[in-house]
Formats: structure tokens, sequence, C-alpha cells
């Protein structure tokens, strides 16, 4: 049977129609349908093709499913179904469609509800109901049964891993659980899907969609690391034992010159600290102006340069093995909260100048308001009421010859 005509633009509009009717109601054939923006010449070729005399009409020519089947079926030997079927492609059902999303669905979560993670991490029930409610439509629809699991493996591999082992290296874990080096690069959709799962996982507030740095930040904080070259903590006369890296701090210590440390030479290098009292800052023009000052007679500094690192966390964690004790001081805004509570809560830091009362003693003409979620400040609440109160950021640079007279030795 030669089907050809029915390929014909002249049957395009009718066909597509019929599809679009014929798939909402599981294939039966009852009820009608109108196709719209007919020319003079197709209008007549329509009443022809289907035996009638109707008039144009501005709403458009009505058509009869049924009556199309028997014209179709009378004239050329084959019904509507079978027509459609043979053109192609193949009639999506409502209720088969219905039945493919659900297998889709079931298919898309099965290896997140079959994980451990499920059974052991509130934070990952957290975020696989999220993943229900606002993914899951997504990738079944697109038909990706392969990004949610990826997504899973990631996730147990974080889990399982030891804080106080080596990092693991973002490239690396992305080559084991993918094949692809770049498939958790900044941006890409399996990245996007972890970064919101680690964001409950972690206590730090990072945003999961966050910018490059954030995110940088937010893999850190559950000790992955895109670059063990980039991850850096400053150091300030911190003199350290240990072959190699051990050496450079104490000689930069011995000149008052500030010193990058990467993770890479910690990891490499492993130090051994011993100073009692360590402090830290955020933000590198607070050390630079203790450089500038007292040079090798400043006490002890490290900056984070904003969120903290990996390599910050390794070089924290020397100095509390060795005894020592962390005084951390950040910006007074919601992100500067959310370091000193994860300082304090991973390294049992002490705040340095972050109370209430040190947020009030600076007066300002012009500043900048505060923006973001609230952060809690458990080490002294009533920090965080006076910053809702008076909504306005106190940046360290401003508070710089406060925090200059604790480092003065």
């Amino acid at each position: 049977m030669n089907l050809d005509r029915f390929r014909e633009p002249r049957f395009a509009a009718l066909l597509d129609r019929a599809r679009t009717e014929v798939e909402k109601r599981n294939g039966v054939l009852t009820g009608s349908f109108t196709v719209k923006g007919l020319t003079a010449e197709e209008h007549r070729s329509l009443n022809g093709f289907l035996g009638l005399n109707r008039k144009p009409r501005a709403s458009g020519f009505t058509v009869e499913l049924s009556r199309l089947d028997t014209t179709l079926s009378s004239g050329y030997g084959i019904g509507l179904v079978e027509l459609l079927e043979t053109l192609g492609p193949p009639l999506r059902l409502k209720d088969d469609e219905k039945a493919r999303r659900a297998r889709l669905r079931s298919e898309v979560l099965a290896p997140a509800s079959a994980s451990s993670l499920n059974e052991t991490a509130a934070w990952y029930r957290d975020w696989l109901a999220w993943v229900e409610r606002y993914r899951v439509g997504h990738l079944s629809g697109a038909g990706d049964t392969t990004t949610l699991g990826q997504a899973v493996r990631v996730l147990e591999a974080v889990d399982a891993h030891d804080p106080a082992a080596l990092p693991l290296l973002l490239p690396e874990l992305a080559v084991r659980v993918t094949g692809s080096t770049k498939a958790l690069n900044h941006g890409r959709p399996l990245s996007t899907l972890v970064l919101r799962a680690l964001a409950r996982r972690s206590t730090s507030a990072l945003p999961p969609d966050g910018n490059a740095e954030e995110c940088r930040a937010l893999w850190e904080e559950n000790d992955v690391v895109p670059d063990d070259l980039a991850s850096r903590v400053l150091a300030l006369n911190l003199p350290a034992r240990g072959a190699g890296l051990g050496e450079w701090l104490t000689g930069a210590a011995q000149t008052g010159v500030p010193f990058q440390v990467t993770l890479h030479q910690l990891v490499r290098l492993p130090v051994a600290v011993g100073e009692p009292v360590v402090y830290v800052c955020e933000n590198p023009a607070v050390l630079r102006r203790a450089a500038e000052r007292f040079g090798a007679r400043s006490a002890p500094l490290l900056c984070t340069e904003g969120w903290p690192s990996a390599a910050f966390h390794r070089l924290a964690r020397a100095v509390s093995d060795g005894g020592g004790r962390l005084r951390y001081h950040g910006d007074f805004d919601w992100p500067g909260l959310a370091m000193t509570r994860r300082v304090v809560e991973r390294h049992g830091a002490v705040p340095w100048r972050m109370t209430a009362a040190d947020y009030l003693a600076h007066e300002a003409d012009e500043y900048d308001a505060l923006s973001g979620d609230v952060q809690p400040s458990p080490w002294d609440p009533a920090l965080a009421e006076a910053m809702a109160r008076h909504q306005r950021i106190v940046y360290e640079e401003s508070v710089v010859d406060t925090l200059l007279g604790d480092l003065a030795r």
C-alpha cells in the first residue's frame, strides 16, 4: 500500500492534530478536533477528502475522529491508528506514556533509594526528598537514568573518606565514578546535583549554587580538593619542624616574611607545629599589616583568604595536634559568622574579638548592608542579634588596628 500521499503537506496539519487527539484519548476514536488556519484551497481539499460540503468558518474546520477513521478504512484500507503508527513516530498513548514515565522515575531513583546513606544519614534523606520534588521529573523526562546514580556514588565515596587520610582529588573522583575527569567541574549537571547534597552535609552554610570560589570551598569542606596546588593558606611567623616545608616556614618566620603554603606541600612534606597560640584572620590585608609593622616580632598568624581551604584545615590540625590553640577572627557579616563557627567546630578554635561588644564598638558613617541568610553565633548569641538589629557589615580591615594590638609581641 502506497501511503506517500499522506506525507504530502496538505495532510500535515490534519494528521498532526489527529495524532495529538488519539494519544490524548488513549487510542479511542471518539470526539472531534479543529484544524485552524486553512487556506481556501486546503479547506476545499479537506471537504473533498472527508466527503463533506462545509463552508469556511473563522473557528476552523471540525473533524470527527470516527469519520476520519471511516474515510481512511473505506477509501484506503487502513485505519487512523494504523496509519499514524505506519507514518511514525510510534503513538505515545496517554496511559502508556504515564506508565513509561513511572518506570523511568523508578529507574532513576533506584540507586539513590538503595544507597546505605538513605538509612544512616539525615542530610542524605533531606537531599533525596529535594531530588524527588525538583529533579526526578527533569531527569526521567530526559531519559537520564545515569546522572543520579553517579551522584550517589560520589556521595558514598565522600562520606566513606577518612578526613585524616590524604584528601580526595576532584578529577580522580570524577574519573573513578564517570570515566571523565571533567564530569564534576563547576557548572556541570552532576557537580550541581552533588553540591546540593554536600551543602546539607556540611555545617559551613556555603551555598550549593554559588560562584566558583564558594563551590570550591564547599568541595573542600567535604575533603574533596579540585586542585591541591590551588588550595592554599597564608602563614606569618609559624616555625615548624619537618624536612623541606618545615624548614621553609621556620626560615620565613625568622625574617618575618609571609609564606604561601599549598595543600600539595602539606601532603608531600608534613610538618609539626609547636606554637601554643596561633591567630587566624580572614583577609590578607590584616596579615600584610602585621608583617609590615612587626616583621618577625608578630605573633604567629594564618590567613584563610576567604573561606577556609583544605590547606588551612590541614595546617590548623597540625597546630592543634602540637598542643596549640587557634584564635579566629573574620568579617562581621553572615558568611563571616559561618566561617567562625566552622573553624570553632572543626578545630576547637576560640573566637578572637568576635563578640557583640566588638561589633558595636565600631561606628562608621558609611557601611555596606548585611545580605544573605542569617547565621547564628553560638559563642556569643548577642552578636548575631546585634548584627540583625543594626544590619551593617564591619569588615576585618576596619578593625585591623585593634587586631594588631593583640599580635604585637
